[in-house]
């Protein structure tokens, strides 16, 4: 017997790290607090047991298979897990038939498709009888937009659950317990820094699973000391993550520092510049979305109407980066950094913004001048609404002189264009329009 359990153990212990430390009630699950958290809605309805069919929407490694199994424990449900690429037609509709019986009998059965978005449409309608009637409490995981993978009728009946990356501090939350659990590594002497700690929430990217994995690897292949006792140093770590600067801080001055740096290359039109800080904050494990977020919004802010295709770039850049990602996604980033780089400079458009939100700030919220005011009714129509509109399109100008800022705004400049790139057309029209309206 003794040594049937010492063999029980040994498994359980070369089992991954991720699945040795798999929460099996609320309270050990991390992450998810507007859901789970005392008093949320999702929690009420487990610990009140009154689960229905749901759908967990959410990026991988977040905790959707977890909480599926909770939910099965605490409810008390028979609980069973099907796979897309592995369960057709007829396997379905073998378990619908099992559930159906169990349900007779007074047992519920959840069913938890993992990537339900992989089922096809025959295999999602089979589901859907049985899920109206109560035969099956449907728990769905799903990592793309459920509105468009998922059959619309099936769909009306689940509750979607988004389920969001955990943030660094559930991961650090995380790995100090995998340290400490005897489940997980608390039977071993390990010494690991909290900024190597960091860097591994932070290389995770919100993936529970990844961080779990990473700190196994690390601690694999640390150093076993005499005193026996493994060092994991960021040299190691290194290699684990295949990054070189790991102790970059999303949260701290290194952060906002080479933001900047791409920001003020990219300004002062220096390619070069702006693509080493670029390359600098990827190989720090910083999350591709956010430069090209950054290169969004610097298309608009410094480059704006000197070069309106910039912002076109800028977006697609940051398309390409959700559809690719990281390794491959580098040189999309490389393209709008070059391209905004070389693009003629303006910050019109951003001045033009804060000098009209201040004065929204500060100033009366005024009312729209009647002759730009809609009439759909005799009574607008009678107040005056709509009188001494001029259709622009009905002259020969194509212009009016009419007045569209409130009567206290009159003749007030905020957009005053450069005469940088394609603005210059641009200026050289708003000037013309300005001498008619005044002669």
């Amino acid at each position: 017997m003794r040594g049937q359990m010492s063999l029980f153990d040994d498994r359980e212990q070369m089992a991954p790290l991720a699945s040795r430390l798999r929460p099996t009630n609320l309270d050990e699950y991390v992450g998810q607090k507007h859901l789970v958290g005392k008093g949320k809605i999702l929690r009420r309805l487990i610990e009140q047991d009154q689960i229905s069919s749901m759908i967990f929407w959410g990026p991988p490694g977040v905790g959707k298979t977890t909480l599926a199994r909770i939910i099965a424990k605490q409810t008390q449900a028979e609980f069973v897990e099907f796979s897309a690429v592995t369960s057709g037609i007829k396997e379905i509709k073998e378990v619908m038939q099992q559930a159906e019986y169990n349900r007779r009998v007074g047992i519920r059965t959840l069913l938890f498709a993992d990537e339900i978005h992989r089922f096809n449409k025959a295999q999602q309608d089979a589901f859907l009888p049985y899920v109206e009637k109560g035969s099956i409490i449907l728990v769905g995981a799903t990592t793309e937009n459920p509105s468009f993978e998922i059959n619309s009728a099936l769909l009306s009946r689940c509750k979607v659950f988004i389920l969001k990356a955990l943030e660094e501090e559930d991961l650090l939350e995380l790995l100090h317990h995998a340290l400490k659990s005897p489940k997980g590594l608390g039977n071993q002497q390990i010494q690991i820094g909290e900024e190597q700690l960091g860097a591994i929430a932070r290389f995770s990217n919100g993936d529970a699973r990844t961080a779990l994995n990473t700190l196994e690897m690390g601690v694999l292949n640390g150093t076993i000391g005499k005193d026996g006792v493994i060092r994991v140093d960021e040299d190691i770590l290194a290699q684990c993550m295949n990054r070189r600067s790991l102790l970059y801080d999303k949260n701290g001055e290194e952060h906002y520092n080479l933001i900047s740096a791409l920001h003020k290359s990219m300004r002062n039109s220096d390619p070069d510049a702006a693509v080493y800080w670029m390359c600098r904050m990827l190989d720090s494990g910083e999350d591709p979305l956010y430069i090209a977020r950054r290169l969004v919004r610097f298309a608009s802010e410094d480059v704006g109407m000197a070069d309106s295709n910039a912002l076109q770039v800028a977006v697609a850049a940051y398309q390409a980066c959700h559809f690719l990602g990281m390794p491959e996604c580098d040189v999309h980033l490389t393209h709008a950094v070059v391209y905004l780089s070389m693009a003629p400079k303006s910050n019109a458009l951003y001045r033009a913004c804060q000098s009209c939100r201040k004065d929204i700030s500060v100033l009366p919220a005024e009312p729209v001048p009647l002759q730009i005011c809609n009439a759909p009714t005799s009574l607008m129509k009678n107040l005056h609404y709509g009188e001494g509109y001029v259709y622009a399109h009905d002259t020969q100008e194509k212009l009016t002189k009419m007045q569209c800022l409130p009567e206290a705004l009159a003749g007030r400049r905020y957009y005053e264009p450069t005469g940088e790139g394609s603005e210059k057309q641009v200026k050289e029209r708003l000037e013309q329009i300005l001498e008619w309206k005044r002669s």
